[in-house]
Parts: structure tokens; sequence; C-alpha cells
């Protein structure tokens, strides 16, 4: 019994050491970074009184002015409305993709610790998904599904799937040998209450941490996918659309590839600072 209480006191004082790396270091500077960026995409309207897709007469190829702030492309359209109105975009796909990735890979990592058959399977099937580059898989996901913001979810589900079934098998695995587990069976308890009372708490610590890791590598993949052209169709825009609309025109308007550059990297370093600090609190804790 003894054994079962300190788990219990461990897992919750490792969730409260978690909390508070948000409060603190890179885990806050991840967030606020994050946040700031989160917001701009949010006030997007606020931000840019121009419309991302409308060609404004006489404004070809214009460098950064106090009207536009990042100039305008080759369409005579303001590239710093597209930026914001891409990201919108962007931030809606990875929100939607990464947490879709991070329930199907736990439901399936929770059944393949379970059940030896469908851990065979799984795994098996993780190694096909694994054996090939994103890139790779984007391209051959999306001559399947046709190219659009669809293709883009679909891609990083996949890829991120494997990764999120692996972590949860292997801490289930590792946490039904510790004695707590066993203590809790031999008095009795059912595998279902073991497993939701002292399992789980231990399986689900790490996922904030590959979340906001995931987050990071699906602005990657997006913005990717979105360069080659198989992510959001124009004319909506995108970050990655942006950027490689921009590739021709880099005498003319180097803002133009500058501005959404900047928000990728400072999106990918953001959750990397998050993902960082949040390691750093569980190992500590």
């Amino acid at each position: 019994m003894t054994e079962v209480v300190t788990a219990a006191e461990t897992d919750s004082a490792a969730t409260e050491s978690e909390r508070f790396a948000l409060r603190r270091g890179q885990g806050l500077a991840g967030l606020i970074l994050v946040g700031m960026i989160v917001l701009a995409g949010l006030f997007a309207g606020a931000l840019s009184r121009q419309d991302p897709v409308t060609q404004i007469t006489g404004a070809n190829l214009l460098g950064p002015t106090a009207e536009h702030w990042l100039g305008t492309d080759e369409l005579n359209r303001d590239v710093l409305a597209r930026v914001l109105h891409g990201l919108r975009i962007d931030l809606l796909i990875v929100f939607v993709a990464v947490p879709l990735a991070a329930v199907l890979g736990s439901a399936i990592g929770l059944l393949a610790g379970l059940h030896p058959v469908v851990d065979t399977v799984a795994q098996r099937v993780f190694d096909v998904v694994l054996a090939f580059p994103a890139l790779i898989l984007a391209i051959a996901l999306a001559a399947i599904t046709g190219p659009g913001a669809h293709a883009v979810i679909i891609v990083i589900v996949a890829a991120e799937v494997p990764i999120f079934g692996r972590q949860i098998r292997t801490a289930i695995l590792r946490v039904r040998e510790q004695a707590f587990v066993e203590a809790a069976e031999v008095i009795g308890a059912g595998t279902w209450w073991t497993l939701r009372k002292h399992v789980l708490p231990h399986v689900l610590e790490p996922l904030g941490v590959q979340l906001a890791l995931s987050m990071s590598i699906a602005v990657a993949v997006d913005g990717a996918m979105s360069f080659i052209g198989l992510g959001v169709r124009p004319p909506q825009p995108s970050l990655g659309s942006v950027v490689a609309e921009s590739v021709s025109n880099m005498d003319a308007n180097p803002a133009m590839a500058v501005g959404p550059l900047v928000v990728v990297a400072g999106l990918t370093l953001g959750f990397l600072l998050i993902a960082q600090g949040l390691g750093r609190a569980r190992r500590i804790g």
C-alpha cells in the first residue's frame, strides 16, 4: 500500500513540475513566442486591413512601405496579409492534426501494450510508415488523396501516429513491471482499474513533451508540403506557398521571403523550447 501511495505522490509531483516548467526559463520563453504568433494569426484581420487574395492596382512587387509592411508580390497582393492569413490556416492544420495523431497513436499504443497480437501487427505497420521520410510519404499520400489542406493533415497524422503509439506502448510495458502495479494486482485490483489508476497517469506524463515536439515537426512538414505545391491550394495563402512564390522575386522584394520564414522559425523554435522545458521538468521531477 505504501508503494501505491508513493507512486501516486510521485506522479502528482511530476505533473506539478511540468506545469511549473511553463512559468519560467525555456518553457516560458517558448510559450510566449508561440502565444504571440498564435495571437497574430487570430487577429490577422486587425493587423492587416488588406485582403490576402485581392490584387491592388499599381502595387506590383513593392518593397516594404508604411502601407505594406512586407511589400507586395508579383500579383499585386499584400504580403503581410498573406502571411498572417496563411499563418491562421497553418495553425488550424497543425492544431487539428497533431492532437488527432496523439489520440489515435495513444489508443493503438494502449492496445498494443495489453494484447500481444495487436502489438505485433501495430509494430509492423509502424515500421512500414517510419521507413518513409515525411516528404516521400507526403508525395505518396497526396497522389492518392490529391493536394490540399486535407492532405497535409493526413500526412502529419500518418507520420506522428507511430511516434505516439510506440511511446505509449513502451511506457505501459515499463510501468506494468513496477512493484506498485504488481501490488495492486495482488490485492485484487482489476486490469482496467489498475490501468486507469496507476498505469495511465505515468504513461500520459511524457505526452506533453511529445506533443510540443510533434507540433514543431508539423509546422515544418506543413511548410514543406505547401512549398512544393502539395499543401493549401491557391489562391488561399499558406506560409510555405508564400515562400515558394518569393523564390523568383527575391531581387525585387526580399521581405516577401523573410516574413514567412521568420514566422515558421519562430513557431518551430517556440514549440522546441516548450518541449525542452517540459523535458527538463520531467528529469528533475
